[in-house]
């Protein structure tokens, strides 16, 4: 099993918190579009034969290109790989870009997931963010798409920003339930540098984020979606009836994968390659057949680390049999030390061979991942 992550670098407008690859030009759209099914005919062997069970289009903003496109590359994909029974095709999308026609041209082309990015339903709440997208257009997109014949929905929520109170918060996961999602992602906005929002908070021109705020509103969120029969199964992923989210569930469970697209990361198992983050320097690499991506090679240390951050975050959590089939016997004592304190604090909890955190530990569990981590 693999799958494959195709990153469409193209957006409206730079939202403030977002650090990811994109050009808000699109003069480049067909030379890159060309590049990327280029690409996937240069990268065919990477996957070495693995049948791909999971196609994920992301971004960027991949709702901004014809559907013509989508199909396209879709189609040179499964020209080049094994595609026999792909289970879950996804395609982000904005609300802004949602129509009738646009979502009966995805379900033609057998698109049979969509995570749509609301991130919040008040305007004033939207322009913090700077997206393109109002309040009625949320609300369109979502009427549009619950109505449709593509049956898995994921809808993608940020909480912890100052001017967005526990009421509010509150407010929009009741309406978000009301539609009845299969999935919903409830991400803490983050500080990330090269970013607008870093240079505002900076400026003093926004406010500084409160973590405390940010703790409340996910304790919130996850008492909210489990009483309404949503399934915890990642940090900041909710699903019901079974419908998480096939192809991130490959990254944590360290599933081979291909990125296509400037920008988009790879992973064999033994070594991790990125893509250039530049549409333009992309497209002249790939077009003249030069080497477009780095390459890291994962040694112990690396792999026993991502498998630790990776696995702490899911509810399945970390396996001690795996943990202690790649560590020293001098570092598997060292990390259970580490384990039983955390245990005693009431931060981990452990069944049978699995190690999860707890409720507690969840609000802190970047700092529990690096106590854990190899060095």
């Amino acid at each position: 099993m693999a799958g494959i992550y195709i990153h469409v670098p193209f957006c409206t407008q730079a939202c403030y918190y977002c650090d990811f690859h994109f050009s808000t030009s699109l003069k480049l759209k067909q030379r890159v579009i060309s590049a990327m099914k280029k690409e996937i005919v240069q990268q065919k062997k990477y996957l070495d034969n693995l049948e791909v069970k999971t196609i994920y289009f992301g971004g960027g903003t991949p709702s901004l290109i014809e559907s013509d496109a989508i199909d396209d590359i879709y189609s040179t994909v499964q020209r080049n790989f094994i595609l026999s029974d792909v289970i879950e095709l996804t395609i982000e999308a904005n609300p802004e870009d949602i129509t009738e026609s646009l979502v009966s041209s995805w379900e033609k082309i057998g698109i049979n997931r969509v995570s749509l990015g609301i991130q919040a339903f008040k305007d004033q709440h939207l322009k913090y963010m700077n997206r393109v997208h109002n309040s009625n257009q949320a609300f369109h997109a979502l009427e549009l798409l619950t109505k449709s014949k593509i049956k898995n929905l994921n809808i993608d929520l940020i909480y912890g920003f100052p001017n967005l109170s526990d009421f509010d918060w509150e407010a929009s996961l009741d309406v978000i339930l009301k539609f009845e999602p299969q999935h919903i992602s409830c991400y803490s906005l983050t500080v990330e540098k090269q970013t607008p929002l870093f240079q505002f908070i900076n400026k003093g021109t926004y406010s500084k984020l409160n973590p405390e705020q940010a703790n409340r509103q996910f304790l919130i969120a996850r008492k909210k979606l489990i009483n309404a029969g949503y399934s915890h199964y990642e940090i900041s992923n909710f699903s019901k009836d079974g419908c998480f989210s096939l192809h991130n569930t490959n990254y944590w469970n360290k599933t081979h994968y291909l990125g296509i697209g400037p920008s988009a990361h790879s992973f064999n198992g033994t070594t991790r390659q990125w893509n250039i983050n530049n549409n333009f320097k992309y497209c002249n690499a790939v077009e003249n057949n030069m080497q477009h991506y780095e390459v890291e090679k994962l040694n112990r240390k690396n792999i026993i680390n991502e498998y630790i951050l990776t696995m702490l975050r899911t509810s399945r959590g970390i396996k001690q049999d795996w943990i202690s089939s790649k560590m020293t016997e001098s570092e598997y004592q060292k990390f259970n030390k580490q384990i039983e304190k955390f245990i005693d604090l009431g931060l981990i909890q452990k069944n049978d061979n699995s190690l999860s955190c707890t409720e507690s530990g969840m609000l802190i569990i970047d700092s529990i991942s690096s106590d854990l981590f190899l060095i």
